[in-house]
C-alpha cells in the first residue's frame, strides 16, 4: 500500500513538474513553427524517459529507506530482532549513516530490554514482600498495594482512599505530613477483628513522585506475635504467681511439719507424702497448661491452613478417654453424620475435644452417657455458624451432670474462673481448660457456643469451618459408637 503510493502517486507528479519546462519550450518552438509538432512530440518523450530513468531508482531508494525505518521502529515497539538493511546494489544513503542507524536502533532496543528487566525484578520484589505495602497520591487515594496488603485488607483496595482502609488517627496524620513533604513518621496500631492484630506502620514521602502518581509509601510490619509475647509474659508470671501460692504454701507447710513436730511420725509421713504428691501433680499440670495456653496464644493470629479428618480424630479421643469413662460407669457415645473435612490443627482440635470429654466426665453423673456428636451445619439455618460466614462441622459434647446456672455461661473461658472453685481442684482441674478450648477455637475462626440446664446438663458445641479442598465424602457416612 505504502509503495503503490510512494511511486504510483508521487512519482508522476514529480516527473509532471520536471517535465513543464521541456513542455513549454518545445511548445513554443511548435507556435513558432520551428519544430514540427511530432518532432516536438517525440522531444517531449525523450526527455520524459530520460527524467524517469533518473528519478525511478531515486524513489525506489527512498522508499526502501521508508520501508526499512518502518520495520526497525516495529521491531524495536514489539521487542522482535532487528531487520536486515534491504538488498538495493548499494546503501540506502551512506555506509556511514547505514552502521549509524543500526547502531542507534541496537541501542535503543538493548536499553528496552534492560528496562524491562528492571521492571519485572521491581514488580518481582514488590509483589512478594512479606509485608504489606500501600502507595499514595496526594489526595490520599491508594494508587497500588502489593499481595500482602490485598490479602489483609481485601481484594480491591488500590484506588480506595486510605481513610476506608485505616481509621487510625495518628497513621492518617503521619501519612498527610508525608504527602505534604514534612517528612516519615513510625507509628503504631492495632487493628481490631476476629483476632486483634497490632502493626508498625513506616509512613514515608517519596524524593520524586512516581509516573503513576506516587508521593508516599506506608509500610506496615505485623507486631502481633510481639506483642502477644509481652503480655504472655506478664499473664504467665502474674498467673503462676497466684495459682502457684496455694499448693507451694501447702508443700511448705507439710515439709515443716515433717522435718519438726512429725519426723518420727511414720504415719504422718505417708499421709502427707501423698498429700505432697497430690499437690506437686497439681501445679505440674497448671504450668503445663499455662506454657500450652501461651503456646496458642502465640499463633493465634495465624489460622492453620491443612485438612482434618473429624472421624479419626473424634475416634481417637473417645478411645483414649474410654477407661475414664468406665471408672465412672459412663458411656461414651460417637455419632459423626456429616464426616467432612475441617481446615485445622490436628493436635490442637484433639485437645479441645479431649478438655471437653474429659470435663464432660469429670461433671458428669456416674452411669450417665457422654454423647459426641458431629454433623453439617449451613450458615442461613444456625447463627452460629453464620458468625463464622461460611458452612461449619458443628462437633458437639453433651453430659448429664448438674448442669451451670445462666449468669456463670458467659465466664466459663476466662482463665481460672471456676463455678465451684472447691469441686474444681477436688477434680483435678487447673481453670484453664476452658481458655484453651476458646483460644484453639479462635484460631480456627470457628466459635464456641455453651447450653446448660442446672439438673440436666451441659452441651458444648464448636463450630469449625469446612475444608473446601479436600475431597468430601458421599453423604449418609453416619457412624455410632458406644464405650464403656
Amino acid at each position: 500500500m505504502a509503495t503503490k503510493s510512494t511511486l504510483g502517486r508521487r512519482l508522476p507528479v514529480a516527473l509532471l513538474v520536471l517535465c513543464l519546462p521541456a513542455a513549454v519550450a518545445f511548445g513554443g518552438l511548435w507556435f513558432l513553427g520551428q519544430l514540427a509538432w511530432p518532432w516536438a512530440l517525440a522531444g517531449l518523450a525523450l526527455v520524459a524517459l530520460g527524467l524517469l530513468s533518473v528519478l525511478l531508482p531515486h524513489f525506489r531508494h527512498i522508499e526502501a529507506l521508508r520501508r526499512y525505518v518502518a520495520a526497525l521502529l516495529r521491531a524495536i515497539d514489539g521487542g522482535a530482532g532487528l531487520p536486515r538493511p534491504p538488498e538495493t546494489g548499494s546503501h540506502l544513503l551512506a555506509p556511514e549513516l547505514d552502521q549509524a542507524i543500526v547502531e542507534t536502533a541496537r541501542e535503543r532496543e538493548r536499553r528496552r530490554r534492560e528496562l524491562e528487566a528492571a521492571m519485572a525484578g521491581n514488580e518481582s520484589i514488590l509483589s512478594n514482600l512479606p509485608d504489606p505495602l500501600i502507595m499514595l497520591d496526594r489526595n490520599r487515594r491508594i494508587v497500588r498495594a502489593n499481595p500482602a496488603a490485598e490479602a489483609l485488607f481485601g481484594a480491591g483496595t488500590a484506588g480506595r482512599n486510605l481513610t476506608g482502609v485505616l481509621r487510625n488517627p495518628q497513621l492518617l496524620a503521619a501519612a498527610d505530613a508525608a504527602i505534604a513533604g514534612e517528612g516519615g513518621r513510625i507509628v503504631e496500631f492495632t487493628l481490631l477483628g476476629e483476632v486483634e492484630q497490632t502493626f508498625s506502620a513506616r509512613v514515608v514521602p517519596m524524593t520524586t513522585p512516581a509516573l503513576d502518581g506516587t508521593v508516599a509509601i506506608v509500610s506496615l510490619h505485623d507486631l502481633t506475635a510481639v506483642r502477644r509475647a509481652e503480655r504472655m509474659r506478664a499473664d504467665f508470671v502474674a498467673n503462676a504467681s497466684h495459682e502457684l501460692r496455694t499448693p507451694l504454701a501447702s508443700l511448705l507447710g507439710f515439709i515443716e511439719t515433717l522435718l519438726g513436730p512429725a519426723r518420727d511420725d511414720a504415719e504422718a509421713h505417708e499421709r502427707f507424702l501423698t498429700i505432697m504428691h497430690e499437690q506437686s501433680l497439681r501445679m505440674s499440670r497448671l504450668v503445663e497448661d499455662l506454657l500450652s495456653l501461651s503456646r496458642i496464644e502465640m499463633r493465634e493470629h495465624t489460622p492453620p491452613d491443612r485438612p482434618v479428618d473429624p472421624q479419626a480424630l473424634l475416634d481417637s479421643v473417645v478411645g483414649a478417654l474410654e477407661l475414664r469413662a468406665r471408672a465412672k460407669k459412663m458411656r461414651l457415645e460417637l455419632e459423626v453424620a456429616d464426616p467432612l473435612p475441617v481446615t485445622g490443627d490436628k493436635d490442637e482440635l484433639a485437645q479441645v475435644f479431649q478438655n471437653l470429654v474429659d470435663n464432660a466426665i469429670k461433671y458428669g453423673r456416674a452411669g450417665t452417657p457422654v454423647r459426641v456428636a458431629a454433623r453439617r451445619v449451613e450458615p442461613a439455618a444456625d447463627p452460629a455458624a453464620r458468625r463464622v460466614g461460611r458452612s461449619c462441622l458443628a462437633v458437639s459434647v453433651a453430659d448429664q451432670g448438674e448442669g451451670i446456672a445462666r449468669e456463670h455461661l458467659p465466664r466459663l473461658t476466662e482463665r481460672f474462673y471456676r463455678v465451684d472453685t472447691a469441686r474444681s481442684r477436688e477434680l483435678g482441674g487447673t481453670g484453664l481448660g476452658l481458655a484453651i478450648v476458646k483460644h484453639i477455637v479462635n484460631r480456627h475462626r470457628g466459635h464456641l457456643t455453651v447450653d446448660s440446664t442446672v439438673g440436666k446438663g451441659t452441651t458444648f458445641t464448636v463450630y469449625l469451618p469446612l475444608d473446601t479442598r479436600a475431597e468430601q465424602p458421599a453423604p449418609g457416612g453416619a457412624s455410632l459408637r458406644k464405650a464403656g
